[in-house]
């Protein structure tokens, strides 16, 4: 059977007008851009929102009661209920912005795995996995006496979910897995090994920095406790990224770091922290025009 001939459903040049970047040349040819997995380039109307954002609504948001503050936080909030939908997450206090995957994927671990982990208890990853949802563990498996197990892939990239009985124990207290390979281009059974994690008591960690720009991700449905992936790989601003956690698991975890907005009340010696998702929002956002892009989304 043939490859049916998708081309002909686009219109190339429309797409790439809307691309400024594209419009160069190099070395006397236009830009050919082929490292989105790493970076996406952004259209014309994410750049003309975060120009607009900075030319007629920027104040810091959470921290005024004047008109600027006011819109610049409803902006900033309703992009997190855009990406709530997005994702299907049950409510947006679902949502915790961060500046990118690998911070999302730190957060867990510095505060979840630091707080659960213990001597005798397994962190299994794959493989696979980008040295963001691996070297935070190794750390975490360092300082906590858990030790760190590998579920392997066969010669074609492709998980032993032969094997997976033997890896995923009880012993087993957490599970990060990639969704999408970033080198191989795998796409990973995440719903199957997510329930196979559940089934012996472990959370599970799913790094969606490849997945979510290129398919539908339905949390719910995929049942995960966690997801982690950047506005950057998908056509947004550097320094904003997401976790998804479920919020039994955020109202639980202890904070990532401290300081502006992430506090209720602070005494001379003790703090009260904020509700989620703000507990995890410390300080003023790294890019702080996620409140504009978001009503474009």
């Amino acid at each position: 059977m043939s490859t049916p001939d998708m081309s002909a459903d686009l219109d190339v040049a429309s797409i790439r007008a809307d691309f400024p970047i594209l419009g160069i040349t190099v070395r006397g040819k236009p830009l050919v851009y082929l490292d989105s997995a790493a970076s996406s380039q952004k259209p014309r109307q994410v750049i003309d929102a975060m120009s607009r954002y900075y030319l007629e609504q920027h104040a810091n948001v959470h921290r005024g009661i004047y008109y600027l503050s006011e819109e610049a936080t409803r902006r900033y909030e309703a992009a997190r209920a855009r990406v709530a939908r997005f994702i299907n997450a049950a409510s947006e206090r679902e949502v915790v912005w961060t500046r990118n995957t690998t911070e999302a994927i730190n957060l867990v671990a510095y505060t979840w795995g630091w707080a659960n982990l213990k001597p005798g208890d397994e962190i299994l990853v794959t493989e696979v996995e980008h040295h963001a949802n691996l070297v935070p563990w190794q750390i975490i498996a360092e300082r906590t006496g858990a030790r760190l197990r590998f579920l392997p892939v066969d010669d074609q990239g492709h998980l032993r979910m032969d094997l997976l009985g033997q890896f995923l124990t009880e012993r087993t207290k957490l599970f990060a897995l990639t969704a999408m390979s970033n080198v191989l281009g795998t796409i990973n059974p995440v719903k199957e090994l997510v329930e196979a994690a559940h089934a012996v008591g472990a959370v599970t960690v799913v790094d969606g920095a490849q997945s979510v720009p290129h398919m539908p991700v339905d949390v719910q449905e995929l049942g995960c406790d966690f997801l982690a992936f950047s506005g950057h790989k998908m056509c947004g601003p550097t320094g904003i990224g997401v976790l998804y956690g479920r919020r039994e698991l955020l109202e639980a975890m202890p904070p990532f770091m401290t300081g502006g907005d992430m506090i209720k009340a602070v005494h001379r010696d003790r703090a009260e922290w904020n509700e989620v998702p703000w507990k995890f929002e410390a300080g003023t956002p790294a890019s702080a025009e996620a409140s504009s892009p978001g009503e474009h989304a």
